[in-house]
C-alpha cells in the first residue's frame, strides 16, 4: 500500500517521503507504527542528534521515536493523512484524510490538527538564526 521514494518537497540530506502504491481510500488505515517513548526530560540528549527531527510529542510528559515509515511522512498544511495515537497499543495510526491515488506521496500536518496553520518550530527557529 505504501512505499518510501525519493520526494521532491524535503530538501535535507535523505529526501525521502511516504508514497502510495495503489488508491487509497479517504478514512482507510494507511500505515501503524509502534513507538519507543521516552521522558521529555531525556530529549535534551535526542536533541544533540538527527533524531531530534523526527520526534513526535507524546502525551504530556513523553516524546516518542516512531518506527516503521511513521518518521518519514512529509508535512503540508494541506495534508491528504492525518494521524492518531494508540496509547493503549504505543502506536500512531496513520489515515486517509482524502483519497490519494497511486503514486501520490502521504502527506500529513506536523502540528498533529489537519487545519492547524501553526508555524512550525523548525520554521521558528530557521527565522530565529536569520
Amino acid at each position: 500500500m505504501i512505499e518510501i521514494k525519493t520526494s521532491t518537497l524535503s530538501n535535507g540530506e535523505l529526501n525521502r517521503g511516504v508514497f502510495a502504491t495503489r488508491d487509497i481510500t479517504k478514512g482507510e488505515l494507511i500505515h501503524e507504527a509502534p513507538v519507543i517513548p521516552y521522558p521529555n526530560k531525556e530529549h535534551v540528549f535526542i536533541e544533540k542528534t538527527l533524531l531530534a527531527d523526527y520526534a513526535f510529542e507524546y502525551g504530556i510528559n513523553h516524546s516518542a521515536i516512531l518506527l516503521g515509515y511513521g518518521m518519514l511522512f512529509n508535512h503540508s498544511y494541506e495534508p491528504n493523512a492525518t494521524y492518531d495515537i494508540n496509547f493503549d497499543n504505543h502506536t500512531f495510526e496513520f489515515y486517509a484524510y482524502t483519497d490519494i491515488k497511486a503514486g501520490e506521496e502521504i502527506l500529513i500536518n506536523y502540528n498533529g490538527d489537519v487545519d492547524n496553520k501553526d508555524a512550525l518550530w523548525f520554521n521558528e527557529e530557521d527565522s530565529e538564526k536569520a
